[in-house]
């Protein structure tokens, strides 16, 4: 059915009415006092949901952009970057800081499993002279359904010493992650996940430690860099023109959200996923991530039943009930699907998933 089409799917995620009527409006002058009031709330909002005392600066780019930012903001040619991965998104961190030529290690378990807060421990205690500048992690990896134990790890990386630079793209908005309480130096996000928006903004959060490393960096960029934003940010204003709409829908997506509250948030992603992961097991579906306290809260990632494939599971699901899974990604194209639970979904819309992906297996398996 036309305009009927669902997505339960890493991101885009899908947009409540109330956002989208803010979205459709017409544009405000970006150096307007109208404008810099909408900023204003969007920045206490902002930090409300990460936690943080911290600065929280909104880009106009996707995640990978605020990855970018972090990236081109703290590494100067040769430095150690440790990046651990667990899937594509993690990889990301090493490949990006690998372009502003930093000497990227990088600590990879197989897809499917978290990084080992001990092994991780007995790397970082090896590395006696400090070499390491920035330790580069992912907290929730959409690739595979993995949560990193991010609590942990921080532990561990704060008593090294590093820079912690953490991709929170897809838990910011949908599981716990307390930046000032954890200790982490960066923390960046993207709209288009828990915070029910259109793609389009990027946010990154920068401690004050990380603002000192910024200031022995050679060569920042220009779009992305701090100093700039920084001064923007203090004057209530932005350095660049922005995406002046999607700011906003933010403020209509972060009042939404802060009536809800952070707890509730928490838990209702909690129960959506337990929900999803429970009916799949009652329908015989193998889950690609079975250790339930590494299983993310966002994405639960699946195998086709024996004689299915993903493509017809993918196919069906869109065509007979308008609903849209995603595929895997790399090696695990065509050998996984992913069905998100993230951002605007409530129970209704995970039981009318598992019913509608029943009927297609059913339908395929004849």
């Amino acid at each position: 059915m036309k305009d009927k089409d669902y997505l339960m799917i890493p991101g885009p995620t899908p947009v409540p009415e109330t956002v989208l009527m803010a979205h459709a409006k017409h544009p405000i002058g970006h150096r307007s006092k109208e404008f810099s009031a909408i900023l204003n709330r969007c920045h206490a909002g902002l930090k409300w949901l990460f936690q943080t005392e911290n600065d929280v600066y909104i880009l106009t780019s996707s995640g990978t952009g605020a990855m970018e930012s972090a990236m081109s903001n703290l590494v100067n040619p040769g430095d150690k970057v440790l990046s651990l991965v667990i899937g594509n998104f993690g990889a990301r961190w090493g490949k990006i800081a690998a372009s502003h030529g930093a000497d990227v290690e990088v600590m990879e378990v197989p897809y499917g499993q978290a990084i080992d807060p001990e092994a991780l421990k007995a790397r970082l205690a090896a590395d006696t002279n400090k070499e390491i500048k920035i330790i580069t992690l992912t907290h929730n990896e959409t690739s595979t359904g993995v949560t990193n134990p991010l609590a942990d790890l921080m532990a561990v990386i704060k008593e090294h010493g590093a820079l912690s630079v953490v991709d929170g793209i897809t838990s910011i908005g949908a599981m716990d992650c307390p930046m000032d309480k954890l200790g982490i130096d960066v923390l960046v996000s993207g709209s288009q996940k828990g915070f029910m928006l259109p793609p389009g903004l990027a946010f990154i959060a920068v401690s004050e430690r990380a603002h000192e490393a910024r200031k022995e960096t050679k060569y920042p960029g220009f779009y992305f860099d701090w100093v700039a934003t920084r001064k923007s940010y203090n004057q209530e204003t932005t350095p660049w023109t922005p995406a002046v709409n999607l700011i906003v829908a933010l403020d209509a997506a972060l009042q939404m959200l802060q009536e809800e509250g952070l707890q509730n948030i928490f838990d209702r992603h909690t129960k959506n996923a337990q929900i999803l992961r429970e009916g799949l097991k009652e329908m015989g579906m193998k889950l690609f991530v079975e250790d339930e306290s590494i299983a993310s809260k966002a994405i639960t990632s699946v195998y086709p039943p024996e004689g299915v494939t993903v493509p017809e599971i993918r196919k069906t699901m869109k065509e007979d009930y308008s609903i849209v899974v995603a595929n895997g990604q790399n090696d695990l194209k065509d050998k996984i699907f992913r069905m998100g639970t993230l951002g605007f979904v409530c129970e209704r819309d995970v039981l009318t998933a598992l019913a509608s992906l029943k009927a297609t297996v059913k339908k395929l398996a004849k």
